[in-house]
């Protein structure tokens, strides 16, 4: 069983498209797996934890067709996950900004990896930073793997190249892997209001989507 955490304390990074779009990616694997070996299974393998107030993540299961690869709400509490939904094998959670102390603990707590999205705006690459210095300095969250990834990254422009070189400087100074760049496209704000996700949809569709998570999915198997 493996816990993916989707955190970073600056807001508006696209935390809940990311958590939306891994757990979809996770569920089409486990769909695919089990057609591959002429299994049915009834339960949800993958579960979607929202600790965020605004409960993004909760909304998008709602409007998820049921016809998709099932995808399970892992309802929790604010300081308490509790008790992982019997017969889930994979969770992603979706945190809230500002996380911090007693909640910051609980879901590192139950973490196996964290994805750290972040925007290309010197805000956001100065607080992505200082979550990553602190995870590290806190021992009980030390060993977790962290990788980044840019999200919502316009092409070709000054930001993003800010955003590149500060990624460049994770990667080869304090050893954070980097994941790319995910581009800032329409075909996430569509799919979401359909409760789908890049792996809902013909891959012809999406397919420049497809391959920017590439590494980001190669990592998840990893780990």
């Amino acid at each position: 069983m493996s816990v993916y955490v989707v955190a970073n304390p600056k807001g508006g990074v696209g935390k809940s498209t990311l958590a939306t779009n891994l757990a979809g990616y996770l569920a089409r694997r486990e769909a695919d797996r089990a057609a591959a070996s002429g299994l049915i299974d009834e339960r949800q393998p993958v579960v979607l934890a929202d600790v965020d107030r605004q409960e993004s993540g909760a909304l998008w299961l709602s409007l998820r067709p049921p016809e998709l690869p099932a995808i399970g709400l892992w309802t929790t509490d604010a300081d308490d996950l509790g008790k992982l939904p019997k017969g889930a094998r994979h969770a992603v959670i979706d945190t809230p900004a500002g996380l911090q102390g007693k909640r910051l603990d609980a879901v590192m707590k139950a973490a196996d990896a964290i994805v750290v999205p972040l925007q290309a705006s010197v805000f956001d690459i100065y607080a992505t930073r200082e979550f990553i210095d602190e995870l590290r300095q806190r021992r009980k969250h030390a060993e977790v793997p962290i990788a980044v990834i840019g999200n919502r990254v316009r092409e070709h422009t000054h930001a993003a190249e800010q955003l590149e070189q500060f990624l460049a400087h994770l990667n080869e100074q304090i050893r954070v892997p980097v994941l790319g760049l995910l581009r800032d496209t329409h075909n996430y704000v569509h799919l979401a209001a359909q409760g789908s996700s890049l792996w809902d949809v013909a891959p012809g569709r999406v397919a420049r989507d497809l391959a920017q998570w590439a590494a980001l999915t190669d990592w998840v198997d990893r780990h």
